[in-house]
């Protein structure tokens, strides 16, 4: 028999109770993907450390590859971060602080026991210097990252910077003796230092597109410099690392002797 219509039902309105189990599961997802970015970072710290481990114990051969690991962790924890959206503060200072260790003492122990250790005094202290570039180039990043041209770095990043010493040994891991080899090193430790803190003006690869797009040359050249990698590493590593360098450097002197154009006059009324 049908209700009268306007008659109250005799049974209370049903209530949907959600499972708990179905709720808490993507926010356990979602904290495992907040992590992620973290965690290559914790790697590419670990890297750092290895390096320091065995540039102390002399096994410099093995302890330069390590850098140019890091480097590719370091690239990876900002894209891997902005791809799931978990970008944060605090992974900003992490990253910051691992790349102190990666980018910055770790060259320079590296380079220390690989050629500055005979110059005494003069070998810590260089090494020294360069962490602090290294210190002060990853500090003005985090207070200027807002604000500048995404196209370029002002100053040399610190991989690219750590690339270099580590580039140099791995080419040529025998330690040197004497003086004036070890004198000659330090261009090795203080040039990318004074780059780091200067304000010329690094290319910066985070806008270029790998292939997604209408031309695939990027992505076939990136295939091309892997096998190069894979058939010469020593030689090919050490033409990138200073191929950077001198290309920033190139630009900027071509930008001071190049003619600037005359402004014309303003029209007269």
């Amino acid at each position: 028999m049908s209700r009268c219509h306007g008659q109250k039902s005799a049974f209370p309105p049903q209530t949907i109770i959600s499972d708990p189990v179905q709720t808490a599961e993507p926010k356990r997802r979602r904290r495992g993907v907040f992590l992620l970015p973290s965690i290559v970072t914790v790697g590419n710290m670990f890297c750092g450390w290895a390096c320091i481990v065995f540039a102390m114990r002399g096994d410099l051969a093995t302890a330069a590859p390590f850098i140019g690991i890091a480097v590719i962790l370091d690239m990876l924890d900002g894209r891997i971060a902005r791809l799931t959206n978990t970008t944060s503060a605090f992974g900003v200072e992490f990253d910051s602080l691992a790349d102190v260790i990666s980018f910055g003492l770790a060259p320079a122990v590296l380079a220390f026991a690989w050629s500055l250790e005979d110059l005494g005094r003069v070998g810590w202290a260089a090494g020294f210097v360069y962490v602090t570039a290294a210190a002060m180039r990853l500090a003005r990043f985090n207070i200027q990252s807002a604000t500048v041209d995404k196209r370029y770095f002002v100053g040399m990043p610190t991989p690219a910077a750590a690339g270099v010493a580590a580039a140099t040994v791995f080419a040529y891991p025998v330690p040197l003796e004497g003086y004036p080899q070890a004198a000659a090193a330090l261009a090795v430790v203080l040039v990318p230092a004074a780059l780091m803190v200067s304000t010329i003006r690094f290319r910066s690869f985070k806008t270029i597109n790998f292939g997604w797009g209408p031309s695939y040359m990027p992505l076939f050249a990136f295939a091309i410099l892997v096998a190069l990698v894979a058939t010469e590493p020593r030689v090919t590593l050490v033409v990138i690392a200073y191929g950077y360098l001198l290309s920033a450097l190139a630009e900027w002197v071509f930008s001071r002797i190049r003619p600037h154009r005359e402004v014309p006059p303003a029209a007269s009324a």
